[in-house]
């Protein structure tokens, strides 16, 4: 593997932003220091820009097997490396579902081919696969997925005996989808009887109801306490759910955590007017008020990490009506500007960003070696420019699908360069597909 000088960037890292020279060798960082005068194959000027540690982003579905007409891990792994993401965790609502060892292995003989960052999948949960669960190895999959709703695909887990069974003997962290189905359905009934046909995407946060959301979350929680299950719950839409998490504990410490996503954090449900089914996720984009609540508990420790739930859908399905299209968008590649839109707006600050999009990503998921900008771990780094805006187009989306929530709108920030496991994968605009991401080990 070549050797890379990265020099006078701003480095943030671990709380901190300071002006250090960089050496990558061998794919790891060798040596952090103010000034390194070293002989490198390939040596960056970062004078003006900032070095991150790459997004972990640990909640995608790249499509692949089963739904490649939407995409697939070598087009979105492209996406994620454009926009500074240089690891990923994608999960089992592919086609097959991957609710056997055999079928999980598969997708990573796929990844080690096609994927362009570093990759981990989850093994996905049913009502009658707790065989197969307990196979999992803790070492080198990054968990367990329980769809607690309904979402994409058949994957609902709603035997209560099964849910205890996965709760109490689960050899790795549960990530669940919270969201009570009977609620969802009692609600859409509600609005079928009045509204027919006419019901229309304001609706959906009011039929994927707070009220849905909390009975899941709640429930999930209650059995990882009963259980002492590493629980970790994805997606949090409302504002109502953060008070179920602790906030005044290590991290490393925690058993039960929760993640928020870019949408959240972005979108309220005013939005629905003019973006209409193109923020159409589940769980639903909701009021004003969630979406501050949950920055909130995202900043003081309730909520631990940030991710995209990155789910692309081609532009024909979206386009359908509210009832047939389907919940999901392309976020990968557009996550780390928006969270830097969020600084730039005083909504959080570099360091919580790093903090939050990948050292506590990696904390959370005990991976090795990676989150942190030290000596001795992989080179998973971006570099960006913070006064360089950046318009989102159609000729510059690289997902699959073609089109992104955020097309026509203008980012503060730009993504210059990015590092993965050493490889330098983009650069100024241009994928380097020169060496292949790296399959996630664990500490556990």
């Amino acid at each position: 593997m070549s050797s890379v000088l990265i020099k006078n960037a701003h480095v943030v890292n671990e709380g901190k932003i300071e002006t250090l020279d960089v050496f990558i060798k061998n794919g790891r960082i060798e040596k952090i220091a103010p000034q390194i005068d070293l002989n490198a194959d390939s040596e960056i000027n970062a004078e003006g820009l900032h070095l991150l540690p790459g997004l972990i982003d640990d909640q995608v579905h790249f499509r692949e097997p089963g739904l490649t007409y939407k995409a697939n891990i070598f087009t979105e792994s492209r996406a994620a490396v454009a926009g500074g993401t240089t690891s990923f965790m994608e999960m089992p609502n592919t086609v097959p579902n991957t609710l056997t060892q055999k079928l999980l292995e598969d997708k990573y003989q796929i990844a080690q081919d096609a994927s362009l960052a570093n990759y981990s999948f989850f093994m996905g949960a049913a009502n009658d696969n707790l065989d197969e669960v307990l196979k999992t190895n803790p070492r080198d999959v990054c968990g367990i997925k329980i769809f607690m709703g309904s979402s994409t695909g058949n994957m609902l887990v709603d035997n209560e005996q099964a849910l205890e069974n996965i709760f109490r003997n689960a050899p790795t962290l549960i990530a669940t989808h919270c969201e009570d189905e009977a609620t969802i359905r009692a609600n859409m009934a509600r609005f079928k009887a009045e509204y027919g046909d006419a019901i229309g995407i304001a609706m959906h946060p009011l039929i994927r109801s707070e009220e849905a959301c909390y009975l899941s979350s709640s429930k999930a929680v209650a059995l990882a306490q009963k259980n002492n299950s590493r629980l970790h719950i994805l997606h949090i839409s409302t504002g109502k759910e953060v008070a179920l998490f602790e906030k005044d504990i290590p991290l490393a410490h925690k058993r039960i955590t929760a993640e928020a996503c870019v949408h959240h954090l972005w979108f309220s449900d005013a939005d629905y007017k003019t973006k209409g089914n193109f923020i159409k996720w589940n769980p639903a984009v909701k009021t004003a008020n969630d979406r501050d609540l949950i920055m909130k508990g995202l900043l003081d420790g309730h909520i631990d990490v940030i991710a995209t739930d990155h789910a692309p859908h081609t532009l024909e399905e979206k386009e359908q009506p509210y009832l047939q299209a389907p919940s999901g968008g392309p976020l990968v590649q557009h996550a780390l500007q928006a969270l830097l839109d969020l600084v730039k707006q005083g909504k959080m600050t570099l360091e919580q960003l790093v903090q939050k999009s990948a050292h506590n990503t990696a904390i959370c998921f005990q991976i090795e070696q990676r989150g942190f900008i030290r000596e001795g771990y992989w080179a998973d780094l971006v570099l960006v420019d913070l006064n360089k805006p950046y318009t989102v187009k159609k000729d510059n989306i690289l997902s699959k699908c073609g089109w992104s929530p955020f097309e026509d709108y203008t980012f503060s920030s730009s993504v210059v360069h990015t590092l993965v496991s050493g490889n330098i994968a983009y650069s100024n605009g241009k994928i380097i597909e020169v060496g292949a991401g790296h399959r996630l080990l664990f500490n556990r």
